[in-house]
């Protein structure tokens, strides 16, 4: 590839794709609000066109997932309409679109006994997963060059669980976190490596992306404060318990959100690390700045 655009670029996903563009010698434009609005076509079509892009990657999305349920028309337009429109630009320019969506789009239970493959049936459950999964039909429909990427648990360079914990960690000698939602902890680091590659293939479809293994919630803050060494103590507690401690949170939460990274494997691209070792180096470098 020669030039990627990427929206959403001050995102912890765009940060980090443009970091590692940059060590890659590659080229590219990124652009978030308000200079790009991917829900205005005209505007975002123009501004592409001007950038001359070879690929675009979408990684701007309403990611409220509470903020989704009490505006939904908001997250319709984001997630649904702007996917739509970056499809039907890169359409027009005849070049791919990557579209980056979430675990949210499953049901969220392990029905399956197994991992979702991206061959699963879909049933979001909230309006975060419903507006990306429509973005994702969107995406489909409007170009013939399209890669769904799906993710959970990212973190990276932005406000994330991570960084929730280790800031809790500096006044609460224990945490409550919940142990009945599993998934794995992503690094965009791994994330951003595999859209990269992933690009470059010409191998158009749907592809799940996140780091090896799982855990639940209260796994991963336990890990984080061993390996940032810290002694503030996690105290495990079911969904409805922390509902009842911190109050109802507005959208249902998948209590299983383990995705196979059954078609990059297929491709031989694989490069996601074990979560554990991701979290390591990003903990690492946090103590290093």
């Amino acid at each position: 590839m020669n030039k990627f655009f990427i929206t959403g670029s001050n995102g912890q996903l765009g940060r980090e794709l443009s970091k590692q563009l940059d060590e890659l010698g590659i080229d590219y434009a990124g652009y978030d609000v308000p200079e790009l609005d991917i829900t205005n076509y005209e505007s975002s079509l123009q501004l592409i066109k001007q950038e001359n892009p070879d690929i675009i990657i979408n990684c701007a999305a309403m990611t409220n997932v509470d903020g989704c349920e009490t505006n939904e028309e908001q997250a319709f337009l984001v997630n649904e309409t702007g996917a739509e429109n970056m499809a039907k630009i890169a359409n027009e320019l005849d070049i791919p679109v990557v579209q980056v969506s979430t675990d949210y789009v499953f049901e969220g239970e392990n029905t399956n006994g197994r991992p979702y493959l991206e061959s699963d049936e879909v049933n979001p459950q909230s309006v975060y997963g419903k507006s990306k999964l429509q973005g994702e039909n969107k995406v489909k429909e409007n170009s013939d060059k399209a890669y769904i990427v799906r993710t959970a648990w990212l973190y990276g360079d932005g406000h994330n669980f991570v960084k929730t914990m280790l800031k809790l960690s500096d006044n609460h000698d224990e945490v409550t976190v919940v142990d009945d939602q599993v998934g794995s902890p992503t690094s965009t680091v791994d994330l951003a490596k595999a859209i990269i590659d992933l690009s470059d293939t010409g191998a158009y479809g749907t592809y799940h992306a996140t780091c090896e293994g799982v855990c639940s919630w209260a796994d991963f803050a336990q890990e984080i404060f061993n390996k940032a060494g810290k002694q503030t103590k996690v105290v495990p507690v079911t969904s409805e318990q922390y509902e009842q401690i911190a109050g109802k949170t507005v959208a249902k939460r998948p209590h299983y959100s383990v995705l196979e990274n059954a078609n990059l494997e297929k491709l031989g691209i694989n490069s996601f690390r074990n979560w554990e070792d991701s979290l390591t180096e990003y903990i690492d470098n946090l103590q290093e700045v």
